[in-house]
This record gives C-alpha cells, sequence and structure tokens, in this order.
C-alpha cells in the first residue's frame, strides 16, 4: 500500500497545486475591477503558491528512495519527478500572466 501511494503522490500532488494556483487567481480576478489585471501584491502570491509547489515536490523527491533500473521500486521516484516537472511548467504562466 506504500508503494502506491508513493507512486500516486507526484501526480496527487501537481493535481492539488493546479487546483490551487489557478483556483487562487480566479479568486484574485473576481475582486480586481477593470482590465489593469493582477497587482504586485496578488502576483507575488500566485509565485508564491507555485514556490511552494516546487518546494512540495522537492521535499516529495528527498523523501521518495531511490532505486536503480526499471523496476517496479523505481516507480515512486519516477512519479515524483514527473509532478515536479508537470508543477514547474503548467503553472509557469503565473510568472507572465499579466490581466485576468
Amino acid at each position: 500500500m506504500r508503494w502506491l501511494a508513493l507512486s500516486l503522490a507526484g501526480p496527487m500532488l501537481w493535481a492539488v497545486m493546479f487546483s490551487l494556483v489557478y483556483g487562487l487567481h480566479g479568486a484574485i480576478c473576481a475582486e480586481i475591477p477593470g482590465p489593469e489585471g493582477l497587482g504586485i501584491g496578488a502576483r507575488l502570491l500566485l509565485v508564491g503558491a507555485w514556490g511552494l509547489g516546487i518546494a512540495a515536490h522537492l521535499a516529495l523527491l528527498w523523501r521518495v528512495p531511490a532505486q536503480g533500473g526499471m523496476t517496479a521500486q523505481a516507480l515512486p521516484r519516477a512519479g515524483a519527478w514527473i509532478g515536479l516537472f508537470a508543477t514547474v511548467f503548467t503553472l509557469f504562466p503565473v510568472l507572465m500572466a499579466t490581466s485576468c
């Protein structure tokens, strides 16, 4: 059971962070009137949430034991790497988003 939980932890953490960051973005945009977009404080909040996701994935990579070869024991580590890359690339637009 531990193996299955560790194997799914990376993608599940990505899904949580994706929902959190884009939900936060939607909540911020709902409160900002006009087309001027995100303010500096809101952008820092979004970038901070993105950084928190990356830090959580790095902690997961540190926690998952490294196993060599293409065995079933290597799957948790691969899932953690996949989740990290997905978090970095799918949440990267928070750095460049200029408007809601």
